[in-house]
């Protein structure tokens, strides 16, 4: 599975999106998903972009409103984030019978699980992985290994292209029953479903009523605390004319339309501290520096703090608004899906009042 970095190319998968289909089948990991997270996820494209093309055919919102709903978990997401800053990192349940760490079998792909091991060594490949098997992984992980959400969660966003901390840290909290009234399980049948398998006897064919008194399967019982690190490329300090605007792009803004039609200055500006708290693999890093370097004219790379930046550099400086950024200068708005902000709590709540804004 490849994933281009041709803002034309992607613009042309929008255009091929059959909601219809999506809603029908989009639990089923063949079934007709977008694949376009890692895009949005970069700020490449947003998720009101998607929309309003999908929209623009003619489709009914109401005979595609899974479809929609879909795109409004991940502002559902962020909004949280944005509300919560880095408390979303410690939300947590009664952790004094969890383990800190990952299951070694899950972060190997050795489970047993046909589908689930089929599916990371192929994750390690692509670095995209369905949301089913994102919901299985989790649940093995933190449910069925019992650890705490934390490591196995960074190890997801780590390998991810569409690595949104926001998603998926809150993704893993909402399986572990963090906020909610019971944890996320999936036996083997439900899996057999979904991925199309017909595996019998496996440590998850049980009913859903005996996973609250299974003891940790053996094969989940060794786990690793791996130390994940991003291999960040060696930059030159960037040429900047100080006559013109300076727009900071990063790792969750590479949007090539971001005022294309003015002259500026453009750095995509990696700062070793975000990675530090938050890294991704190399493949996930040069996902984001190809998207920009092959859609965003003249745009320089620089791994630096924003600090570094005004220390060398004077002049009108411009970014886009989000949890991890510390700049200053002037902040533009994300392209959200509706004018929803604030924190709901639930997603539905947040969805009711989205849906009156978008019709």
């Amino acid at each position: 599975m490849m994933f281009t970095r041709q803002y034309s190319e992607v613009l042309r998968s929008i255009d091929a999106i059959d909601p219809i289909e999506y809603c029908k089948t989009r639990n089923y990991i063949n079934g007709a998903v977008t694949r376009l997270s890692p895009y949005i996820s970069r700020g490449f494209i947003s998720g009101k972009q998607v929309l309003e093309s999908v929209l623009a055919k003619g489709y009914d919102p109401k005979s595609i409103e899974k479809f929609i709903q879909e795109l409004a978990w991940r502002d559902y997401w962020q909004q949280l984030w944005i509300h919560r800053t880095a408390g979303i990192n410690t939300a947590t349940i009664d952790a004094s019978n969890l383990r800190v760490g990952m299951p070694q079998a899950v972060a190997k792909g050795n489970t047993g699980i046909q589908a689930i091991d089929s599916a990371i060594r192929e994750f390690y490949q692509t670095g995209y992985l369905h949301n089913h098997l994102r919901m299985y992984i989790a649940s093995l992980a933190c449910n069925v290994g019992q650890c705490q959400w934390q490591l196995p969660a960074q190890w997801m966003y780590y390998h991810l292209l569409d690595a949104d901390w926001a998603s998926n840290a809150l993704s893993w909290q909402w399986v572990a029953g963090i906020g909610r009234s019971q944890a996320y399980f999936a036996n083997q049948e439900n899996i057999n479903n979904y991925c199309g398998t017909s595996q019998k006897n496996t440590f998850l064919d049980i009913d859903y009523s005996a996973f609250p008194l299974q003891e940790i399967p053996a094969i989940l019982e060794k786990v690793e605390t791996t130390v994940l690190s991003t291999p960040l490329p060696v930059t030159e300090t960037p040429q900047i004319n100080s006559e013109l605007p300076t727009l900071i792009y990063n790792f969750y803004n590479v949007d090539p339309q971001w005022k294309k039609d003015i002259h500026a200055n453009r750095i995509l500006l990696l700062e070793p501290s975000v990675f530090a708290h938050y890294p991704v693999s190399e493949k996930s890093l040069q996902f984001c520096i190809q998207l920009a370097q092959q859609n965003i004219p003249k745009i320089q790379i620089w791994v630096a703090e924003f600090s570094e930046l005004k220390q060398q550099f004077s002049g009108v400086i411009y970014f886009k608004e989000h949890p991890l950024n510390k700049y200053t200068g002037i902040e533009e708005s994300r392209d959200w899906l509706s004018p929803v902000s604030g924190e709901y709590p639930s997603f539905f709540a947040f969805w009711k009042q989205c849906k009156k804004a978008l019709y």
